[in-house]
C-alpha cells in the first residue's frame, strides 16, 4: 500500500494584505507548566465543559488548532500545548520519544486540574497521542487521529521506503546548518508536498510556523522529533498488545493518507470511525477547516457506543445466546463497515469485529422504503432474514426484475465481490450476517455510494 503523496510543486505565492497568521482565541489563558519528564510545556486553554486536549505536529505549533478551537470553545474546555521543542515550549537536549512526550501532556492535564479528556491530534501529535491513549487508557474518552502514521504499525516500513518522507531522516549538525537562515525554504518543500492546494498554508501562516522554529534551538528540536521514531517504534510494539478501546475517529486527506488512515488505527484500536476529508492533503485545519471541525465536532458529540447486547446469567464472553428481544439496536443510524452504508441502516456486531480479521456476525435493520444500489464486499459472506420481507438481487446495477422476495428464515450468499442490491418494502427488514474480516463496500457506481452523498452535503 503506498501512501498518495502529492508530488513537489514549486511555487511563489505573492502575500495577500487579507491574510493572517493563525492565533487562538484572546479569550484563552496562556502558563507554562514543568513536565516531571524535563520540559517546560506552553498550554493555552479556554471554553468550559468537557475537556478537549489538541495535539499539534511538525511545521506548525499549537496555533495551527485555531478553527477548531475557536468552534469548540463554545461548549467544551480546549486546552491547547505546544510540543516540546516547539513554539513556547522549552528546548531539552532529549525526551523526544512520544511517551515521553505523552507524560508532558499528562502533566499539562492534570495540573490544570482535570482527568478524562478527549485527545484530538494531527501528524506527529498522533503519535504523541497513541501513547498517551495507550499508557493513560482510561482518561481518554475519544481519540481523534489525522492523515499521519504511527512509527512501527503497519504499514510503517513500507511508508518508510517511500522517497515523499524524505525528512524523516534529514537530520543533525551539518542539517541544521543547511537550514539556518533558511527556514522558510525548508518547510516550504514539506507543506508542498504534501497540500492539495498549491494556496494553502497561506503565505501568512507560512511566515509565521517558519519563525517558530527560527527560534534558537528551533531545527534541532524538530529534528529531534524524527530522530525518535526507532524507539517510538519500539514502545508501540509493545503498546499494539493492549488494543485501545475507546471510539476512534481516524481521519485522513483524500489528497495524502485517505483510507491508510484507518488501516494503521485498526491495527491498535478495536472501535475504529474512518474518515475521509474529499479534495484535501495533509493540512486539513489549513486546506479544509470548516469540513474538518464538522467531523470532529460531530464525533465527539456523538452519544456513547449502543449498550452490549443481554446475554443469560452463566454466559461468558464467548457464549452467547440471545431471544429476538434481546438485541439492542442503537435506535438510530449508524451504518458500520460490512452494511451498505446506507444512512438508516442500524448495525449492531454479534461477534468478532468486521473491521478486523476473523469470524465476524452483525445484524442490520434496514428501513422500509429503502433501495441499495449494486455494490460488493470483499470477503465470503452467508445471511439470513430474521423479520420483514427482503428483496435481493445479483447484477451490476439495480433491476427490479432480477429481485427475489425472501421472508424471514431465508437464506442467501454474498460471494466476495458479488456485485449485488437490495431494497425493502413496506416494512423494515432485520438481517442476520456473518463474514471473514475484514470486510469492505465498493459500490458499481461511486456516485451512487450513500457515504459519498453524505459527506458531499
Amino acid at each position: 500500500m503506498i501512501l498518495r503523496f502529492l508530488g513537489l510543486t514549486l511555487f511563489t505565492m505573492a502575500a495577500v494584505s487579507s491574510q493572517t497568521p493563525p492565533s487562538l482565541p484572546s479569550s484563552f489563558q496562556a502558563k507554562t507548566i514543568h513536565s516531571p519528564e524535563g520540559a517546560d510545556i506552553f498550554v493555552r486553554w479556554g471554553g468550559s465543559g468537557p475537556v478537549a486536549v489538541l495535539i499539534h505536529g511538525y511545521a506548525e505549533n499549537s496555533d495551527s488548532w485555531a478553527p477548531l478551537a475557536a468552534d469548540l470553545m463554545k461548549d467544551h474546555t480546549v486546552v491547547v500545548p505546544d510540543l516540546r521543542g516547539i513554539g513556547h515550549s522549552s528546548k531539552p537536549a532529549g525526551g523526544y520519544d512520544k511517551k515521553t512526550q505523552a507524560k508532558d501532556i499528562r502533566a499539562v492535564v492534570t495540573t490544570l486540574g482535570y482527568d478524562k479528556t478527549f485527545v484530538v491530534a494531527h501528524d506527529i501529535g498522533n503519535m504523541v497521542a497513541y501513547a498517551y491513549a495507550a499508557i493513560y487508557p482510561d482518561k481518554v474518552e475519544r481519540l481523534v487521529v489525522m492523515d499521519a502514521p504511527i512509527p512501527g504499525i503497519d504499514p510503517w516500513n513500507e511508508i518508510l521506503l517511500n522517497p515523499g518522507v524524505w525528512h524523516f531522516n534529514f537530520r543533525g549538525p551539518d542539517a541544521e546548518r543547511l537550514v539556518a537562515g533558511r527556514e522558510r525554504i525548508y518547510f516550504d518543500r514539506i507543506w508542498n508536498d504534501f497540500t492539495a492546494d498549491p494556496g494553502k498554508p497561506d503565505e501568512a501562516t507560512r511566515n509565521f510556523f517558519a519563525a517558530t522554529y527560527a527560534q534558537p534551538g528551533g531545527m534541532r528540536a524538530g529534528f529531534a522529533q524524527f530522530a525518535a521514531f526507532p524507539q517510538d517504534a519500539k514502545d508501540n510494539k509493545v503498546f499494539e498488545q493492549t488494543k485501545l478501546m475507546m471510539p476512534v475517529m481516524a481521519v485522513g486527506g483524500e489528497k495524502s493518507f485517505g483510507s491508510l488512515q484507518a488501516v494503521i488505527m485498526r491495527h491498535v484500536a478495536t472501535n475504529v470511525q474512518e474518515e475521509v476529508v474529499a479534495g484535501a492533503g495533509h493540512w486539513l485545519m489549513e486546506e479544509q477547516p470548516l469540513y474538518t471541525v464538522a467531523l470532529i465536532r460531530k464525533f465527539l458529540d456523538s452519544p456513547p457506543s449502543a449498550p452490549p447486547l443481554a446475554s443469560s446469567a452463566g454466559d461468558d464472553l464467548s457464549e452467547k445466546r440471545f431471544t429476538p428481544a434481546e438485541y439492542k439496536f442503537p435506535q438510530r443510524g449508524n451504518p458500520g463497515t460490512g452494511s451498505s452504508g446506507v444512512g438508516g441502516i442500524e448495525s449492531v456486531v454479534l461477534k468478532g469485529n468486521p473491521d478486523e480479521a476473523g469470524l465476524y456476525t452483525i445484524m442490520l435493520r434496514v428501513p422500509a422504503h429503502t433501495r441499495i444500489a449494486s455494490h460488493s464486499h470483499r470477503d465470503d459472506r452467508v445471511a439470513t432474514v430474521i423479520s420483514g420481507t427482503w428483496h435481493i438481487g445479483y447484477g451490476d446495477k439495480f433491476d427490479e426484475a432480477r429481485l427475489k422476495a425472501l421472508p424471514p428464515g431465508s437464506f442467501y450468499t454474498e460471494p466476495p465481490s458479488r456485485n449485488h442490491f437490495a431494497e425493502t418494502g413496506n416494512e423494515a427488514v432485520v438481517v442476520q450476517i456473518t463474514g471473514f474480516g475484514p470486510s469492505s463496500t465498493e459500490y458499481v457506481d461511486a456516485t451512487q455510494d450513500p457515504r459519498k452523498l453524505a459527506k458531499s452535503n
